[in-house]
């Protein structure tokens, strides 16, 4: 710079008070949760806290579907297959999605096992106390029965297991690299090496 100017200081950033953003209420929230969450499992007593049964699905798109997760409902074939009405199936705390549709067998065999471990352990109130039905349970085991904190049966993701090998003086002296070129060139040359073949094995005809 030239000149003998006065050096710039710009008073701004003058109002920074009406910007700034407090959270003194997150104690008060924390608290308001954990007693909201209370309230609803006195009563939703005793279905589990979670709400009802959800299926084992993959998740979207390329990137994701390695992952599973609690899907939206079991599919109308899930629930035929496990032997369960769609109409009872919410009234005895089973998610239920018309929508999703099967797409392999592996899925649809999960979901079934799951469905047939929740029949299983399930336990039926009567609509009236003095007046049971035909399904039903007990009066032994309505007297012991116990609220599930949490979903009714969790996912369990599966880890990927390692196989440890002790490496062998055939591994050390294979050339992958040199393995990976040839096959590669096999493939590039098996359209060429099947039409020569065809042509030699035609001429021999001849």
């Amino acid at each position: 710079m030239k000149h003998n100017n006065v050096v710039p200081n710009g008073h701004f950033k003058k109002d920074w008070q009406s910007y700034v953003r407090t959270w003194f209420h997150q104690p008060a929230r924390k608290k308001r949760r954990r007693l909201a969450r209370q309230r609803k499992a006195v009563r939703i007593f005793p279905r589990p806290t979670s709400g009802p049964l959800r299926p084992v699905v993959h998740s979207q798109t390329l990137k994701y579907n390695m992952k599973v997760r609690a899907g939206r409902g079991f599919t109308l074939e899930e629930l035929k297959t496990a032997g369960i009405s769609k109409k009872l199936a919410p009234t005895i705390g089973i998610a239920v999605d018309h929508r999703r549709k099967n797409r392999c067998l592996e899925s649809l065999q999960a979901n079934v096992q799951r469905l047939h471990t929740y029949k299983a352990k399930l336990i039926v109130f009567p609509r009236r106390s003095r007046k049971s039905k035909a399904g039903d349970s007990s009066q032994v085991e309505l007297a012991n029965v116990i609220q599930i904190q949490g979903p009714a049966i969790p996912i369990v993701r599966e880890k990927p297991t390692v196989e440890v090998v002790a490496i062998t003086d055939e591994m050390k002296s294979s050339k992958a690299y040199g393995k990976l070129r040839l096959e590669r060139m096999n493939k590039r040359l098996a359209g060429k090496r099947k039409k020569r073949a065809a042509e030699a094995e035609k001429e021999e005809k001849k």
